[in-house]
C-alpha cells in the first residue's frame, strides 16, 4: 500500500498500532503497520507523537531502566536462599 493509500485507510478505519519497542516496564514506543506514524507514552500515561525528544528522552529512560534491573538481579544472585532445616530447629 503506497503512502497516501496508508494514510487514507488510517483516517477512514484508524490506525493499526503495534508495540515496535519495550522501553520500560510502563513506557513503548509503537508504530501503525500502515502508515508507519509512531507514538509513545508520555509522563501522564497517554500516547504521544514520538518526535526527535522523546525518542532521546525514552534512550535515556531506557539506559537507566536496564542499568536498574541489571543491578538488582546481581543483588539476587548474590544473595543466598534461606535454608529451611536451620529454621525448623
Amino acid at each position: 500500500m503506497e503512502i497516501a493509500g496508508s494514510k487514507l485507510y488510517c483516517s477512514v478505519f484508524g490506525h493499526q498500532f503495534q508495540v515496535s519497542k519495550n522501553v520500560t516496564k510502563y513506557i513503548k514506543e509503537y508504530r501503525c503497520n500502515c502508515c508507519k506514524k509512531q507514538l509513545t507514552t508520555n509522563g501522564d500515561g497517554k500516547l504521544t507523537e514520538l518526535t526527535p525528544k522523546f525518542e532521546e528522552i525514552n534512550k535515556i529512560l531506557e539506559h537507566i531502566y536496564n542499568k536498574r534491573v541489571l543491578r538488582l538481579q546481581q543483588r539476587m544472585s548474590k544473595s543466598q536462599p534461606l535454608k529451611l532445616d536451620s529454621i525448623s530447629g
